[in-house]
């Protein structure tokens, strides 16, 4: 009786242990991976080529509303008109065009948008708004004379920018990164361009509300209901929504729903806001040097230099994003420093051309790629002949930019959300039971919210906290705190290292076991399948 009662007593402890089992494998958490499955077409698969001109065109769309922006705001203060801001337009786009071709097919080799960065929007201000070009009473020499001190301090910084990529200087920074000090780099990255989104859509809710609808409707809810043997409604939804949206802002404007004669005139919502299509002539090749030699300032060069290091860690957070969204492996740090400095030669182009500002990855094309699951590096390319071609032919390129930028901050709102979850994703490779881990994640968000936040009042109000008699020193500065992005990994990087990093157990809950191994460039042996260079350039560049 004994020997029964063990026998059954048996059975019911390995019944027991099978429902264990299986109950553990019910709830295991998901396995980590080095590359994301669910990608259509990674990096160095090409998808058709009727597929890849109309993703291409999509990118060309989504870059339209940074293009536009910049110089709209920049141009009016230099005492430039309706014909100086379509001029530095089209240059821009042209630029934006060379640099994503340059970038996709030398630089990190990832299907990256190369577009005018937010960072130097502060130092090029200042330089407006010095004395020296203040006090010129005629706007088009003050406009002149204004662009050739931006393009003197661009060619400086972009000297400076491709030492430091080139040079191999950048690779350091990669090195100190974890996947827990990458979070909250790659996240701040989206969540930084917070003012692209609902603040300009809000500016014409009537435009925007809708288009913020309709695509999460054909992103989200409509490939619930209606399954395609092949992704139409996600993949396509800015498209989509560009059309719906400009129709029916071309309908409200034709109709004179929004007069200019009104008291309440939202120009924002209007497809002739800008009157881009009458001061742009129909082919027009933008050509360096256009408003006469640089002139150089010591001043305007270190602000503008403080700047290119903002972008540069803008610009890794993307790689980072986009090389997850790519389904490659992580960026090797050599990778991202060659990366680091063919935007230098970008900032250079930019410079001679007279585009304002410095060239960066593009935040909102980078989402594009996690939207579509297509990041191969043949879209990027297609979308950079896109710039190039409607650059010269200046009365089509105005008629694509014409879309109100409520439409393009609709689909900001999802773009930037793509790349923030990139961030949130690497926390995968992190132990958040760790204290440490909390502690850091904890405190980097919160202080790179309140210190931005802080600089950025202080900038409303024409005075930055930092106000001293020098006024490159104070630019400098404000523009370091100003940026989520930099705040964010400055802290993160500090408290990484300096809080017993060394330890085997802090090692293994930052990640450092799994993100180590793509530090050298050589060590996984899928580098090569996404970030080689054609040819055999890999000699040419120390970098590597």
């Amino acid at each position: 009786m004994a020997g029964g009662s063990c026998c059954g007593g048996g059975c019911n402890i390995n019944n027991n242990k099978d429902n264990a089992a299986k109950l553990s494998e019910d709830v295991a958490p998901h396995p980590v991976l080095d590359q994301l499955p669910g990608v259509q077409f990674c990096v160095r698969t090409p998808p058709p080529w009727l597929l890849c001109f109309l993703l291409g065109f999509q990118h060309y769309i989504l870059t339209l509303g940074t293009t536009v922006m910049i110089p709209s705001l920049l141009v009016p203060q230099m005492g430039g008109g309706k014909h100086h801001k379509a001029w530095v337009i089209q240059a821009s786009l042209l630029i934006s065009g060379i640099n994503t071709l340059l970038q996709a097919s030398f630089g990190s080799r990832l299907p990256a948008v190369v577009v005018g960065s937010h960072a130097y929007i502060l130092p090029v201000t200042a330089i407006i708004n010095a004395r020296r070009y203040r006090a010129i009473a005629d706007p088009t020499e003050r406009f002149e004379q204004t662009m050739r001190g931006i393009q003197g301090a661009l060619i400086l910084a972009a000297a400076f920018q491709i030492l430091v990529g080139f040079l191999g200087l950048w690779r350091n920074f990669g090195r100190a990164l974890s996947p827990l000090s990458a979070v909250p780099l790659v996240a701040f990255t989206g969540m930084g361009l917070h003012y692209m989104g609902l603040p300009i859509l809000g500016n014409c809710v009537a435009v925007g509300l809708p288009a913020i609808i309709i695509m999460l409707f054909f992103c989200l809810y409509l490939p619930q209901f209606m399954k395609t043997r092949t992704p139409v409604f996600d993949r396509f939804a800015v498209l989509i929504v560009t059309v719906i949206g400009w129709t029916y802002a071309i309908i409200l404007t034709s109709s004179g729903v929004y007069s200019q004669d009104s008291a309440n005139f939202p120009g924002t919502c209007r497809t002739d806001r800008a009157d881009l299509i009458r001061s742009t002539n129909w082919i027009e090749v933008p050509l360096p040097f256009h408003w006469g030699q640089p002139t150089f300032t010591a001043g305007d060069t270190f602000a503008m230099m403080a700047a290119s290091i903002i972008s540069l860690i803008e610009s890794t957070g993307a790689f980072i994003a986009i090389a997850r969204y790519g389904s490659a492996t992580p960026v090797p740090p050599s990778v991202i420093s060659r990366g680091g400095g063919w935007l230098g030669i970008g900032v250079m182009l930019s410079g001679l051309f007279g585009c304002l500002t410095g060239s960066t990855i593009s935040v909102e094309n980078a989402g594009l790629v996690a939207l579509t699951k297509v990041g191969s590096r043949r879209v990027a390319q297609i979308s950079a002949m896109f710039m190039i071609v409607f650059s010269v032919l200046g009365k089509f390129g105005a008629i694509f930019a014409s879309i109100p930028l409520p439409v393009a901050a609709a689909m900001y709102c999802i773009c930037y959300s793509y790349v923030c979850a990139a961030g949130l994703g690497l926390l995968q490779f992190c132990n958040l039971n760790s204290f440490r881990s909390k502690f850091i994640l904890g405190l980097t968000f919160f202080m790179s919210l309140s210190i931005s936040q802080y600089f950025n009042d202080y900038d409303n109000h024409q005075r930055g906290p930092v106000h001293t008699h020098v006024i490159w020193f104070n630019n400098m500065v404000n523009v370091v705190f100003m940026s989520h992005a930099s705040v964010a990994v400055l802290i993160a990087v500090f408290l990484d290292c300096t809080l017993g990093r060394k330890s085997p157990a802090t090692r293994k809950d930052t990640g450092l076991p799994w993100w180590e191994k793509f530090y050298a460039y050589g060590a996984d042996v899928r580098t090569d399948e996404f970030y080689a260079l054609p040819c055999r350039l890999n000699n040419f560049f120390p970098a590597l």
